[in-house]
This record gives structure tokens, C-alpha cells and sequence, in this order.
């Protein structure tokens, strides 16, 4: 099918299969501002250059930016600067790749470039603003790929379509869009063949002004990733839960509002869609934020399950450090993610939405085929269990992910009720959730 040059026609491209069955993905958030590392709590550390500046306010805590630039780096320091110490001299790809695939995340996005305009590869488009022609001398866009095609992780790119100082953005933002983001856009898929194409910072401008259309034409109908790549809906301001590819929401809301529901559990599309949000209150690595500013691994898997049970992916962001180490803590938050998926994960891969639970303590997925269906337990099934939203069925079976138990069913008023013998909950490898698969 040849896609044309108008939302009806593009949004009509199924979003390919893979991605409705990868459910989980990590976010990579590094770059320039990973060297100071710094946002008041809440706020995000890679937005550090547009708050240092003086200009009209984005972001509330903004004095607080400065105040910290100011004692810490004076007054003569300025963002670019930081370039200097970004050296990810520990960096190393093949260690992040087992890490990625530990953690049972089926593709990542890179951040290979933020709105500071600092890409994390060679590009004719960024010359001396590039991590191989200054800072660490490095394409990390190549490396991780090369690392990750080796194992099961799909490497994808996150790129923003402006850049606050641009030159000619600041000048002509639609003809920065055909010069400047267009061909560079091109350029990056070309050249690295990614599975996932997250823009953003696309709000400014509807996406007739960044020329959206014309550029999803040419990646669906031209490209050499038209069969397998998925972008997102981040293409104007307008598109947002509306156009484009997967729709997406971010730490719970669509383009900072509720259009689609106010959180992750009210999320509701009639396509694909992914969340993406930090495990702390930041993308880009914050030096300030302590144990408690993280979510709790329990959190976090049932974050997971919830988002899955309503058809969603779980886009997981992770923020290294100048230096290119992923924090041990975060490191920690995904092992325990994939010790819960080497046990679960049969209900939470290549599962579509079963039904919205009436009970805040059980979420349901089923196979594709719909002859399976999986019952997520968020607390511990002591005794007995019924599902109120799963009709009595005598030929269905029970059985509790990792574990040998006997689980029996009854008729509850037309429900199916579960009974459980006595269970060890430390033998089970599941400690956060509990899944019983139903079968015939």
C-alpha cells in the first residue's frame, strides 16, 4: 500500500506487530546536561540550558536553576561549555546491552538528540556540536546498536524536532524544518535503521509548519524501515492522541493534560500506545533525587501490568551519568523487573487487552488468540480469590505462574472463584505480583 501525503491516509498505516507485542521498553535520556545533573525535585535535569537562560519562563523553579549554575559554575560558564566533561569515559555498550536484556525490555530509545540540539552521533547537520567532533569523540548511536543487534533488544532513536537556539529555527521555523530536521531526520534512519522513532518538542508549531506528513510519506512508503519502524504521535501540536503512530502519554498525561484520562490507569486508545515516565521525577539524571524521589520495584511491575492489562506498552526512562554509567539503583529497579518477567512474562508478552478489572487488586491480559487468559493478583492470594469480571467456566484450568500449586475452581454466583492450597510466596520468584494463566 503507498501511504499519500495526509493524516487519513498515514493514520491508516497499521503500527507493526512487534511493538503490540514488546510491551516494555527503556528510555535513555543522556547527553550534555548529564554534567551538571541537576533540577529542583520534580522538574527535569535535561531542560537545564533553557532554564539557565534569560528568556520567558517554562518552568516555575526556573531561579532555582540559576541560583544552582550561578554557586556551582559561575558566571562564566556557560551550557556549551559542559561539553568538556561529557566523556562517558566508562561507557561502554555491550555492558548496557546486557543490562537492557536483564531486564526484559524488548527495545530501547536512545536520546539522540535533545532540544539543546547535541546529537549522540556524527551528523553532516550538527558539525562541531556532535558527540564524535566534540566531548567523548564517540558515535554511541553505532555503538549501542552494534551492541544491542546481538541480542533480542530493538535499538530506537528519540529525536526533537527543535532545537531552543537554533539559528535558523529561531529565524524561520519552517524552513529549519525543511533544511535543518527534515533531511537530518533522514538521515538518522538511514544511517542507523531504528525500530522506534520518538519525536518530541513538536508543541511549538502545528505539524503542517515541521512538515510531518511529508516526511511520514517518504518513511512509510520509501525508507528501508518502512515494514518494521514505529514513531509516535509527536508530530505538531495538534497530533498528539490523534495522529501519527503509537500515541503516547507521558508520566500519566497527554501533552500535559488529561484529554485521555488524568493518569496511567485511565489511559484509554483505540490503537497502540505507549507511557513513558522516569523511575524518579526526572528524565536526564538528577544528582538530588534520593531513594525515596524513585518508585519501588513493587511499584514499577505493577505500573507494568496495569498499562499492559489496558493495551499499553511501558516506556521505563533511565538517566546516566556523564561518565556513562547507569546508576546501580536503576540498574537494581530493572533486574527486578526481569527476575518478574522470567517468571510472568508468558501473560505480559504479545498479550492484548482482556477486559477493564472491576476489582483495584486484579488486571487481566489474554493471548492473542483468545483462548488463554491471564489474571494479575497485585496482593497475595490468600485462600481464596474470585474474579468477578470471568464467567464460570468447569473446563477451565488454573495455574499459578512459577508454582506447582493446586489451584482449584468453583462456581462463584457465576464467577470463577479460586482456591489455593498453602503457598510459599518466597519460592515463587514473584513477590510483586502473582499471575494465574486460565486454560482449557
Amino acid at each position: 500500500m503507498k501511504y499519500e501525503n495526509n493524516w487519513e491516509s498515514l493514520n491508516a498505516r497499521p503500527v507493526p506487530e512487534w511493538f503490540g507485542d514488546a510491551k516494555f521498553g527503556i528510555f535513555i535520556h543522556w547527553g550534555i546536561y548529564s554534567v551538571p545533573a541537576y533540577a529542583p525535585k520534580g522538574t527535569y535535569a535535561e531542560w537545564y540550558w533553557n532554564a539557565i537562560e534569560e528568556r520567558e519562563e517554562y518552568n516555575p523553579n526556573q531561579v532555582k536553576f540559576r541560583e544552582f549554575h550561578k554557586k556551582f559554575y559561575g558566571d562564566k560558564v556557560q551550557y556549551p561549555d559542559f561539553v568538556n566533561d561529557f566523556k562517558a569515559e566508562l561507557f561502554d555498550a555491550d555492558e548496557w546491552a546486557k543490562v537492557f536484556e536483564r531486564s526484559g525490555a524488548k527495545y530501547i530509545n536512545l536520546v539522540s538528540k535533545h532540544h539543546d540540539g547535541y546529537t549522540l552521533y556524527k551528523s553532516d547537520y550538527t558539525p562541531g556540536w556532535n558527540s564524535v567532533d566534540v566531548g567523548p569523540h564517540r558515535d554511541f548511536c553505532r555503538e549501542l546498536k552494534d551492541a544491542l543487534d546481538k541480542t533480542d533488544v530493538r535499538f530506537g532513536v528519540y529525536h526533537s524536532v527543535y532545537e531552543w537556539y537554533h539559528p535558523l529555527y529561531l529565524k524561520d521555523p519552517e524552513e529549519y524544518a525543511l533544511k535543518h530536521l527534515i533531511p537530518m531526520l533522514k538521515e538518522i534512519v538511514e544511517k542507523y535503521q531504528p525500530a522506534t522513532l520518538f519525536t518530541d518538542g513538536e508543541w511549538e508549531h502545528p505539524s503542517s509548519v515541521w512538515h510531518s506528513t511529508e516526511f511520514l510519506q517518504w518513511l512509510y512508503n520509501e525508507s528501508s524501515v518502512k515494514d518494521f519502524i514505529v514513531p509516535n504521535d509527536r508530530w505538531g501540536s495538534e497530533t498528539r492522541g490523534k495522529l501519527g503512530g503509537n500515541f503516547t502519554s507521558e508520566y500519566g498525561y497527554v501533552d500535559g493534560d488529561s484529554t485521555h484520562g488524568g493518569t496511567e490507569a485511565e489511559q484509554t486508545y483505540d490503537r497502540p500506545n505507549e507511557e513513558c515516565r522516569g523511575i524518579g521525577g526526572s528524565f536526564g539524571f538528577n544528582r538530588i533525587e534520593n531513594p525515596d524521589d524513585y518508585l519501588s520495584s513493587k511499584e514499577l511491575v505493577h505500573m507494568l501490568i496495569d498499562l499492559v492489562s489496558r493495551g499499553s506498552n511501558f516506556l521505563l526512562n533511565i538517566g546516566p551519568t556523564a561518565d556513562g554509567r547507569i546508576p546501580v539503583i536503576m540498574q537494581q529497579k530493572l533486574f527486578d523487573i526481569g527476575d518478574w518477567l522470567k517468571v510472568n512474562g508468558e501473560g505480559i508478552y504479545a498479550s492484548r487487552k482482556y477486559k477493564i478489572s472491576s476489582d483495584d487488586s486484579i488486571r487481566y491480559t489474554k493471548s492473542k488468540d483468545g483462548k488463554t487468559i491471564y489474571a494479575f493478583l497485585l496482593k497475595f492470594p490468600f485462600g481464596e480469590v474470585t474474579l468477578n469480571d470471568v464467567d464460570y467456566d468447569p473446563q477451565l484450568k488454573a495455574q499459578l505462574l512459577g508454582g506447582e500449586a493446586d489451584i482449584k475452581i468453583e462456581n462463584d454466583g457465576g464467577k470463577m472463584k479460586l482456591v489455593f492450597p498453602p503457598i510459599n510466596p518466597d519460592n515463587l520468584a514473584c513477590q510483586h505480583a502473582y499471575c494465574i494463566k486460565l486454560f482449557k
